[in-house]
């Protein structure tokens, strides 16, 4: 094997979709989700494409389990790419009712804690062979923060800093660290969210620009453009100015 790929929620719509970009016969890929069913079936698929699949199922909030996974994981091959995808969503009610805390819990601890402690597992052994890659997926949405989805926002928001931060720190190494922002990609967990969803794009379109974007070793890895330019100016505008922007334009609490 030439490479060695680990993709987290690779049964959601833009990991499932990397999975098979991946897919070739020098590739091993380690796929994480939590449908089994569904899990099962794309490691079919990818292996028809000639790669070699393992598949693991584990509960991200559990980090006992989940850093006994990695560490086997790193025990029995070099990991050159980890794509840290797996992620949830909630939003507020109907009515401007506030996020279920046991929402609120789950997205901090699989969009944020479960990333954070999936890098530090990873980490140690790329940085004693001094090569390796890992990409967070975070979200358009980590400029500003929307008031129909308040806890995404800021889990993707603290996802971009931490791999923003994590680049500076380990490029010297020879690591690299990319933080891809996806604008709105066609998922059911896309469909659940409230507010227009501009410039759609498919998850296969997601995976070939997150494969480009990764390979060119860019920072930040967003699309799709014009999306991605308007959200940037979220961050840049005065923040009285951009809350009247995402209130216009149809986010409202």
């Amino acid at each position: 094997m030439n490479r060695c790929i680990l993709i987290t929620g690779a049964t959601g719509a833009i990991g499932g979709a990397l999975a098979y970009e991946y897919a070739t016969l020098d590739v091993m890929l380690l796929l994480q989700g939590r449908n089994e069913k569904r899990l099962e079936e794309l490691a079919k698929t990818c292996r028809d494409q000639g790669a070699t699949v393992v598949t693991h199922i584990v509960d991200l909030r559990n980090q006992t389990a989940l850093f006994e996974w990695i560490e086997e994981i790193c025990s029995r091959c070099l990991l050159d790419l980890v794509i840290i995808n797996a992620g949830m969503n909630t939003h507020i009610g109907p009515a401007g009712e506030a996020e279920p805390w046991s929402d609120v819990e789950a997205i901090l601890d699989i969009n944020l804690k479960a990333a954070m402690a999936i890098t530090q597992g990873v980490l140690p052994s790329m940085r004693e062979r001094k090569k390796g890659q890992i990409a967070l997926v975070s979200s358009l949405a980590a400029y500003f923060g929307l008031p129909v989805t308040p806890t995404y926002c800021a889990s993707k928001a603290g996802l971009k800093a931490y791999g923003e931060a994590l680049r500076g720190w380990l490029a010297p190494e020879g690591i690299k660290i990319n933080v891809i922002m996806p604008g709105y990609i066609k998922s059911p967990m896309c469909d659940e969210m409230p507010g227009p969803k501009p410039f759609l794009w498919t998850p296969k379109q997601a995976a070939k620009a997150i494969r480009k974007g990764l390979e060119k070793d860019n920072a930040r890895i967003s699309f799709p453009f014009p999306l991605n330019f308007g959200t940037w100016w979220l961050a840049v505008l005065p923040a009285s100015l951009s809350g009247r922007i995402v209130t216009w334009l149809g986010y409202r609490g």
